[in-house]
């Protein structure tokens, strides 16, 4: 495996018995052992696991027998995400010795495709944060800059995959966690339509909220992912009974040919107002004459209710996480305190001791919404405002095609920089936030480097279940552009 290599050229060379998986494997697993003492993207390597994945793939190329759309291709899952190989911690102490008995669905659909899962990836504890500082263990680092952040709370696999140590991960994203660390890492990252993708062994943040996607390098590759992933499953309620495309042919350039011209692509003033760095403003407008160069229409539209998207959805997603994390209390599920005075001391002591300091932050914030004389003054207030960001989006796309704006207000920022103010590091999903409350699907695509030389992402989103609509949009303006191409220093040095 090289630096340029794609999740689509992996592929179709192992089918076609041009390379192995097992030597693809180990390029992959020798690359995590020279990168990742300076990156600490991965909590866990399940290498032997891999190995022997590797080893059934070739076995089965080499018998005629057919292989899958990721044969052999590496790929690191979050590690909220189960596995019944490794451990699911979810960055917290709470779970450091949990194995789960079962594979989320997600998980059972890449290795039927023929992937080849290489590791557990660090995150913010319970998927809470923005930064991946909030884990359990230990921060990851941004290879772009190890003494920044590479957002969160899906870091350690936006890392991974920036580093060019998988060519794919998943990822997680309840509040703009694929998207966020997919722009500050300078990769591209896609949240789907929410029922688009199983949430079956995904351990629940937000459950209204969380949709499990791809981190990729090209747009290609994430649309490979979805087709992998996408689809009806029965042991999710949630997930839709909606036909799954062919994402990747629907990026062939024959499919791509008109497409510009009859794109209507709106541009949300409010996006554009204070708070959002001028290198980023300059990026983001540039990427927009890309598409204006090509013939696509650009309009101004108002999401007016997105001033309160942050306020909404620290309400719903910290009132679904008390009700979510309640079982993590050292009876049923995890940590449990080595010397309990009594049964009170028992359940209080084993979450004070298992969970973090964010993670409790906000369960005491969702507690108190929920709570008894609070509920209609706060959480009920929520879900009105929530429906009416869903309305402007609904609004907007009367309108236009495609909504187009800046991923994160700025580039990476340092270590420990936010670490002080929660509410500054609640607002670097500013614009992510918006899209997971109205369930729509959305990706961030690498658009420029700032000055410092870091990534600088373009979110685009779509209508429900348009991910079509939304990755033929995507490509047309990375077929312009050569930003997936660049590569962090740290990449070339190993």
């Amino acid at each position: 495996m090289t630096a340029s290599d794609s999740a689509l050229v992996l592929a179709a060379d192992v089918a076609a018995g041009r390379r192995s998986a097992v030597s693809i494997c180990e390029a992959a697993l020798a690359r995590v052992a020279t990168l990742d003492g300076r990156l600490s993207a991965f909590l866990e390597v399940t290498a032997e696991h891999a190995r022997r994945r590797a080893s059934a793939i070739d076995a089965d190329v080499a018998a005629g027998r057919p292989v899958g759309p990721l044969a052999g291709v590496p790929v690191a899952v979050k590690d909220n995400i189960c596995t019944t190989f490794g451990r699911t911690t979810c960055g917290s102490k709470m779970l450091a010795s949990y194995a789960s008995p079962f594979d989320a669905t997600v998980v059972e659909r890449i290795e039927r495709a023929g992937g080849i899962i290489i590791g557990k990836t660090n995150l913010d504890e319970f998927a809470m944060g923005s930064s991946t500082e909030n884990s359990g263990y230990f921060p990851t680092r941004n290879p772009w800059d190890t003494e920044r952040v590479p957002g969160g709370s899906s870091g350690g696999s936006a890392a991974a995959v920036a580093a060019d140590m998988v060519p794919l991960a998943l990822g997680s994203d309840t509040g703009g966690s694929i998207r966020q660390p997919a722009s500050l890492c300078g990769i591209v990252g896609l949240k789907p339509t929410y029922g688009r993708v199983s949430r079956y062994g995904l351990v629940a943040y937000g459950s209204s909220l969380d949709q499990v996607g791809p981190l990729a390098r090209t747009v290609g590759d994430a649309a490979l992912m979805l087709a992998v992933l996408a689809g009806r499953d029965p042991h999710d309620s949630t997930s839709a009974e909606q036909p799954v495309p062919d994402y990747v042919a629907a990026l062939d350039d024959a499919h791509l040919a008109d497409l510009a011209p009859r794109l209507r692509i709106g541009v949300p003033r409010e996006y554009f107002a204070a708070g959002l760095d001028d290198e980023t403003r300059a990026a983001v407008e540039a990427a927009l004459d890309v598409y204006r160069r090509l013939g696509a229409k650009t309009i101004e539209i108002s999401l007016p209710h997105s001033p309160y998207a942050v306020a909404t959805y620290y309400l719903v997603a910290t009132a679904e996480a008390s009700s979510n994390l309640a079982r993590f209390d050292g009876v049923h599920y995890g940590h449990r305190t080595p010397r309990p005075k009594d049964i009170v001391d028992l359940y209080s002591s084993s979450r004070d001791e298992g969970f973090g300091a964010e993670v409790k932050r906000r369960i005491m914030l969702g507690t108190f919404a929920l709570s008894a004389g609070y509920y209609d003054a706060y959480y009920n207030q929520a879900l009105k405002v929530r429906r009416r960001i869903k309305d402007d989006f609904d609004a907007a796309f009367a309108q236009c095609d495609i909504i187009a704006g800046p991923t994160s207000p700025t580039p990476a920022f340092r270590l420990a920089e936010k670490t002080a103010d929660p509410l500054q590091m609640y607002l670097a999903d500013i614009y992510t936030i918006a899209a997971n409350l109205a369930g729509v699907p959305a990706v961030s695509i690498p658009c420029g480097l700032s000055q410092g030389g870091l990534p600088i992402g373009l979110q685009l989103m779509a209508p429900l279940f348009e991910e079509v609509r939304l990755l033929q949009a995507a490509r047309l303006h990375e077929r312009e552009t050569d930003w997936h191409q660049r590569r962090p220093a740290i990449v070339a040095a190993a």
